[in-house]
């Protein structure tokens, strides 16, 4: 158990400090840094898929994979679809009526949230095995990355200054180690624990990649710059794929 707890607090903290990731934007310019974005995002996309079905639904199908699991999955994407048109609706409200830097505290408020839900999924999947912990913590890893750029410039953008945007996000970052401290103090006495976080952890990775993911890859209509987005796409599926190799 000990070793557990040493992997699940140690991805976590990975996870933490790309809460800072943010001051690439300062770094290497908007611009530039717009160019590569993209393609961080179809990597990230192929991770978050890949993690799914190459690790997540294989580990839940070897413990019986039933109706229940099914319900749990379609559950969690439902709950992800109505809190992003909460997001959603606030943002468009506050930005009608010119209280466009009450987004940040929105924001800041979400991304706690997402990073508590990591916590518990990586938790959960180390709990089941360490192969699945680390397959699901570098998928989160891989998206974390193109999610903290863009939270980063929606606080700078709503008003925030870029010292006060890092600390902020820093901060929200712990949610993750609040998350992975509940699953790992009570998993003795939830049984069903691993199912459930397993399912919540498909659910969000699934409609992370196909619904915000993948729509913005359908947005390049440069015929070069799609085939590079189809490869770096793959390339995060057969990432997860090689993780097999160490199951």
């Amino acid at each position: 158990m000990t070793q557990i707890w040493l992997y699940t607090f140690g991805s976590l903290f990975v996870v933490s400090l790309l809460s800072f990731v943010g001051a690439l934007t300062l770094a290497l310019g908007s611009e530039r840094l717009k160019k590569t974005l993209l393609y961080l995002v179809s990597f990230s996309a192929g991770a978050l898929l890949g993690d799914v079905f190459l690790h997540l639904f294989p580990e839940m199908q070897a413990s019986g994979f039933g109706a229940r699991e099914g319900f749990y999955i379609l559950a969690g994407i439902f709950a992800f679809f109505v809190f992003e048109k909460y997001i959603h609706w606030h943002h468009s409200h506050m930005e009608h009526q010119e209280e466009i830097h009450a987004v940040v505290y929105l924001t800041i408020a979400g991304d706690a949230l997402h990073n508590f839900i990591d916590g518990l999924v990586i938790a959960g999947s180390f709990l089941v095995s360490l192969p699945l912990g680390i397959a699901t913590a570098l998928a989160v890893i891989f998206h974390e990355i193109p999610h903290e750029l863009g939270n980063f410039a929606v606080l700078v953008h709503g008003g925030w200054t870029a010292k006060k945007a890092l600390f902020y996000n820093f901060l929200s970052s712990f949610a993750a180690f609040f998350g992975g401290l509940v699953v790992l103090l009570f998993s003795r006495e939830l049984s069903s624990a691993p199912s459930v976080l397993l399912s919540v952890g498909a659910s969000n990775f699934i409609y992370v990649a196909l619904s915000d993911l993948i729509p913005e890859l359908n947005k390049e209509e440069d015929k070069q710059k799609s085939f590079f987005l189809l490869v770096t796409f793959v390339l995060g599926i057969a990432m997860m794929a090689l993780l097999l190799l160490h199951e």
